[in-house]
C-alpha cells in the first residue's frame, strides 16, 4: 500500500495538474474531477485544500506570481536612480523569460495560462490587478525617472503595449515559427530577449517623444477605376 502523503504534497499535485489542465483548455474548459484524476487525488481533497473551482484557479495563478514578484522588485531595488529604460524592462521580464525558458514544463504551461488570464476581461480585477499591480505600480515609478519628460498617460500605455508583447512571446505560440517559414522559432527565448528589450526601449522612448500630440498617420484607399 503506498504510503499517504503530506499535505503540502497533495496541494502541488493538485496545483501542477490544474496549471497544466488550465493552460490547455482554458478555465471553463476543465473540471474539478478532470484535476483530480490527474492529480491522482480524490475529489474531495481538491475542495478541502482549495474549495471551488474558482479558488483553485486564483491559487495556481498565485503561486506562481509570488516568486516572480518577489524577484522583480529585488532587481528593481538594485537598478541605479535614476534607471535605464532598458535596465527597467529587464528587471521586469528576466525573470519570467528565465523560467518559461529553464524551469521546465509547468512554467510553460504558465505562460501559456497567464496568456490566456491576460487577455480576458473577467480575471482583470480578481487576477492581473490583484497579483500584479503592486509591481506594476513600481515599474511606472521606475519610468517615470527613466523618463521624465513623458506623460504619465503615455507610460502606462507604454507598459501596456509591452505587457502584449511579452505575454506573447513567452506563450510560445509558434505563430512566428509558422509566419516566418521557420526563419524564427518561437521557442528560442535566449535569442528573442536579445531582440525584445530594444525593441521595448525604443518604443517607451518614441511614446514619450510623442505623446498624444502627434496626428495619426492618414491611410489612403487605392480604388481601381472600372474599365
Amino acid at each position: 500500500m503506498p504510503s499517504k502523503q503530506s499535505p503540502i504534497a497533495t496541494k502541488t499535485r493538485i496545483l501542477d495538474a490544474a496549471e497544466e489542465l488550465f493552460a490547455q483548455a482554458g478555465y471553463e474548459g476543465v473540471s474539478l474531477r478532470q484535476i483530480t484524476r490527474m492529480a491522482g487525488v480524490e475529489l474531495a481533497l481538491a475542495n478541502y485544500h482549495f474549495g471551488p473551482k474558482s479558488a483553485l484557479f486564483l491559487a495556481v495563478v498565485q503561486r506562481r506570481a509570488s516568486e516572480l514578484n518577489h524577484e522583480r522588485l529585488q532587481l528593481f531595488a538594485a537598478l541605479p536612480t535614476p534607471p535605464t529604460l532598458a535596465g527597467l524592462i529587464d528587471a521586469f521580464a528576466r525573470p519570467f523569460m528565465e523560467r518559461s525558458w529553464r524551469g521546465g514544463a509547468g512554467w510553460k504551461s504558465y505562460a501559456q495560462l497567464i496568456a490566456q488570464v491576460s487577455t480576458s476581461p473577467r480575471w482583470t480585477a480578481s487576477v492581473m490587478s490583484a497579483q500584479f499591480d503592486e509591481v506594476a505600480g513600481c515599474f511606472i515609478t521606475g519610468a517615470q525617472l527613466a523618463l521624465p519628460q513623458a506623460r504619465v498617460r503615455d507610460l502606462y500605455w507604454g507598459f501596456h503595449f509591452m505587457l502584449g508583447a511579452l505575454v506573447m512571446t513567452f506563450a510560445e505560440t509558434g505563430r512566428v515559427d509558422l509566419l516566418s517559414g521557420g526563419r524564427c522559432q518561437s521557442s528560442r527565448l535566449d535569442l528573442i530577449y536579445r531582440r525584445l528589450i530594444p525593441f521595448l526601449a525604443a518604443g517607451f522612448e518614441r511614446i514619450a517623444q510623442v505623446g498624444g500630440t502627434q496626428p495619426l498617420p492618414r491611410v489612403t484607399t487605392v480604388r481601381k477605376k472600372n474599365k
